[in-house]
């Protein structure tokens, strides 16, 4: 009986990833959550994603996005849904943009602060956190400042909060993450770090689950002395990173990364099944996962990449990470996997390949540029290899080819930089920039 109940939550499984990549692109990091596109193209289209592209080739339209945000745009049924807030942090809105023809179809004002927490940087906004979408509902997160679910025909509110709590000091970040019946969101602030999920249908808190560890702050020694004003502030106890749902064992698992540790969860319920621990914080990017293994970047100071079982219990650190990466971490943008080798870039554009069996670094190479953006994995077909993309702050895409060598495609510039994460759908890059959202294709035929 226990063999059978796994193999239809198998089944199910893969009903629900199949369903999702035909569903174009429903949240941060695509259908499945780790940057990878499935195919070169949706079945509905004939057309592979460009290769090349300048603000003359293969844009077909380009659009102006009004004030500032760099959450990834989500993508379903012909409508792109992205968030943005003024730069003094008074005012959020939720846009949708029509897929085919570029145009604003909706710019919703949601909520409204008076007093909103100065962002302390000049790389965060107060609209970085990505929504999640699904048929007929998108659901738009600002942290502590308000989450909505809206209706996409109309672009009423079916329901918001803004009743839950959190000093985000450098802006929210961590985006919403939908499983099930829930929408699962992330607080790591300096007064309060908390995971929450909240029923899709109501809005209703069904389960809260509290960061417990013991801060840097709470003992500031030797190299942590120099980082003393930021302790004061909260530094050492945020974090930015989206969690990650997966099938461990069969099992789902909420792999979410915070300051110090990076826990194992229910996502059903929020039970805490397992922590590792580290000595950094503020982590940005998004786990990996593949095979009972989980692939976490540690933090913003001393950036690591860590390799660990995903089936133990408790305190994991001693016992189930396999290796640790401490080179060329990517501390803002988050990696991708393709084919047991691990691809990612450092904030200051350095590309690094490594071997996720055995951590090894395969190959290693300076692209250019700042990096916030996450690169993507576009799948190739028969024996091609497929293509990532990597787009930096200045405008910048480089286009390799995944492997065990270093091969550069295609260098792409547009006019203004990224700092949001792409989206593909129906054959086309929809990517975001400061200032604008472009759909990219292939625009010969």
């Amino acid at each position: 009986m226990k063999y059978l109940i796994a193999c239809l939550c198998a089944i199910i499984q893969l009903t629900l990833v199949s369903s999702a990549r035909a569903a174009g692109w429903p949240e941060f990091r695509g259908p499945t959550g780790d940057g990878h596109v499935t195919a070169p193209a949706d079945a509905s289209s004939s057309h592979e994603l460009p290769l090349e592209w300048s603000e003359s080739k293969n844009v077909r339209w380009k659009t102006e996005i009004p004030y500032r945000g760099w959450s990834t745009p989500v993508v379903l049924d012909g409508q792109i849904w992205l968030t943005t807030a003024t730069e003094d942090g008074h005012d959020f809105y939720a846009i949708c943009v029509d897929a085919e023809t570029g145009n604003i179809l909706h710019n919703k004002h949601v909520f409204h602060c008076d007093d909103p927490e100065p962002l302390g940087n000049n790389v965060n906004c107060y609209a970085a956190c990505s929504s999640a979408i699904e048929p007929g509902r998108v659901y738009v997160h600002f942290g502590s400042y308000g989450t909505a679910c809206l209706d996409t025909n109309t672009g009423k509110t079916i329901w918001s909060r803004d009743d839950m709590p959190c000093r985000h000091w450098r802006g929210p970040s961590s985006s919403v993450v939908l499983f099930e019946n829930l929408a699962i969101l992330t607080f790591d602030g300096a007064d309060l770090q908390y995971v929450t999920a909240l029923d899709k249908e109501t809005g209703e808190t069904v389960w809260k689950t509290d960061r417990d560890v013991e801060w840097n702050d709470q003992n500031i020694t030797g190299e942590y002395a120099r980082y003393a004003d930021m302790a004061k502030v909260g530094d050492f106890r945020k974090a930015h990173s989206t969690p990650l749902v997966v099938n461990s064992g069969g099992k789902p698992l909420l792999v979410s990364g915070g300051a110090k540790a990076t826990f194992g969860y229910d996502p059903r319920t929020g039970r805490e099944l397992w922590r590792v621990h580290y000595d950094d914080w503020s982590v940005a990017p998004r786990p990996l996962y593949k095979d009972g293994v989980a692939y976490i970047v540690t933090g913003l100071m001393h950036p690591e990449l860590w390799a660990l079982r995903t089936d133990g219990n408790g305190d994991v650190t001693g016992t189930e990470v396999l290796w640790r990466l401490k080179r060329s971490v990517a501390k803002t943008a988050s990696p991708v996997l393709v084919d047991g080798l691990i691809y990612m870039v450092s904030d200051d554009g350095v590309a690094s390949c490594v071997d996720a069996l055995s951590g090894d670094v395969v190959w290693k190479k300076r692209i250019g540029g700042r990096y916030a953006s996450s690169p993507i994995y576009v799948a190739g077909t028969g024996s091609n290899p497929g293509r990532i993309y990597f787009f930096n702050q200045d405008g910048e895409t480089a286009v390799i080819e995944p492997g065990r060598e270093f091969k550069l495609l295609a260098n792409n510039a547009l006019d203004d930089g990224f700092m949001a994460s792409p989206a593909v759908a129906d054959g086309a890059l929809f990517l975001r920039t400061r200032s604008h959202l472009y759909r990219v294709e292939d625009t010969d035929d």
